[in-house]
């Protein structure tokens, strides 16, 4: 963002109507002028009719020979309770190329940003969210047997031991931020602002048990005295650390009635250890985040009214750094090829242009790998709800490849580019 940008953009970034309303009327003079060219740094491949979502899940297999996806049945709209979508893979060889899709399975539980949180459990077991007779359930699947076992709630994200994994109510998520849950009813308390009943969870997915660990009774009671009354709170963005140690989440508020939506976030950490709960100081802000291997957390904040990507330490988190901020000021989805790089990207500009970015943190340099079209087609909007196609980059394993969605033919794909 150029500096005007930057102003107007913390400005309205509470209220997402207001702040899309903007950016649309914006973009609009400039898709009078001709076409930006697309750029990318390295070849890519790519198969439409398929995405996959967010950036903090894995969707190539440990052997590197299956990538998850979700199989389009439309696009420009939301689902609606009941329809369905398929799961599966598509066939990925050592030289990278995208092969045959095998479906494995429907789901009545997904969207377009976060899907129904399809992720690898083990080189052959995937788990995924879907319903049965209505009700929000989560299936463990094994790929090759083809046989499945239910878990008696959704999950958002899993352990590195596949042995737990985090909960929340997604009515309540798809209440406060539509496009984000799912269109089902569950214990949410929506007539409550802070329920005690409701908040994170941690799933033993063996057992099938759930056990509330924060409430959001506790949340509420930490924040500002102004935001403790008439205001709705719920948790969403959970990730497990890469030791299993803690698990980060997002608290965010909004205003319980009228029509101003503007929404307020911290960045909470529970320490599994001891159940401490630690808040980072970025502001009351955050909204992407990821974990390297030393738990430090890189997030996209407004630290001093200044949107940048922040490294926060759990050993010491007031000596956070501001990473390659003359590059990186605006929101990003991050993604860690090694403790010291990073992948990132951008929303479009107003030239419908979304870019990736390779980010060296002791170098404080930020590599421009692609700069890619995003038709105003996909634009969300209060009539098709939040259909935005974001690149949302994810780094293979191995370092190897860089995944991310498009929609730049038109047509919502999943893409890869070879890194090395």
């Amino acid at each position: 963002m150029n500096r005007i940008e930057s102003v107007i953009y913390g400005i309205v970034r509470r209220n997402p109507v207001l702040k899309n309303a903007i950016r649309n009327i914006y973009q609009s003079f400039f898709d009078l002028l001709p076409r930006k060219k697309e750029y990318f740094r390295y070849g890519i491949e790519f198969k439409e009719g398929y995405y996959f979502g967010f950036h903090d899940l894995q969707e190539l297999s440990a052997d590197g020979t299956r990538l998850l996806v979700h199989k389009l049945p439309f696009d420009f709209r939301m689902p609606l309770a009941g329809e369905t979508e398929q799961v599966g893979y598509l066939d990925f060889d050592e030289a990278g190329h995208l092969g045959d899709f095998h479906e494995l399975d429907y789901t009545s539980a997904w969207n377009y940003h976060k899907g129904c949180r399809l992720q690898w459990l083990d080189d052959n077991n995937v788990i995924f969210n879907s319903t049965v007779n209505g009700r929000l359930i989560s299936k463990i699947l094994d790929v090759k047997s083809g046989e499945s076992r239910v878990i008696g709630c959704p999950i958002d994200s899993v352990s590195h031991d596949s042995a737990w994994a985090t909960s929340f109510s997604y009515e309540r998520l798809e209440n406060c931020m539509s496009g984000y849950g799912y269109p089902y009813s569950d214990d949410s308390f929506l007539d409550m602002d802070a329920p005690q009943g409701t908040g994170l969870y941690v799933v033993n997915l063996a057992e099938d048990v759930m056990d509330l660990v924060v409430p959001l009774s506790v949340l509420a009671g930490s924040v500002p005295e102004e935001f403790r009354e008439g205001y709705m709170h719920y948790v969403t963005h959970t990730e497990f650390s890469p030791d299993d140690r803690y698990i980060s989440f997002l608290h965010r508020w909004r205003l319980r009635t009228g029509t101003d939506l503007k929404r307020w976030t911290r960045i909470m950490v529970y320490d599994r250890t001891n159940g401490n709960l630690t808040e980072l100081p970025s502001q009351i802000s955050g909204s992407h985040y990821v974990w390297n291997s030393g738990n430090q957390l890189l997030a996209s904040c407004i630290i001093d009214g200044h949107s940048c990507h922040v490294l926060f330490d759990m050993n010491d988190i007031d000596s956070y750094r501001v990473i390659a901020p003359s590059v990186l000021n605006s929101d990003g989805h991050q993604s860690f090829v090694s403790d010291d790089i990073f992948i990132t990207d951008t929303y479009p500009d107003k030239y419908r242009m979304a870019k990736i970015f390779r980010v060296n943190i002791p170098d404080q340099k930020a590599e421009l790998l692609a700069s890619v079209y995003s038709p105003k087609t996909f634009q969300s909007s209060p009539r098709k709800g939040h259909i935005a196609c974001d690149l949302h980059p994810r780094v293979s394993r191995d370092g190897r490849f860089v995944f991310f969605d498009s929609c730049r033919t038109g047509k919502r794909g999943v893409y890869f580019m070879k890194l090395i």
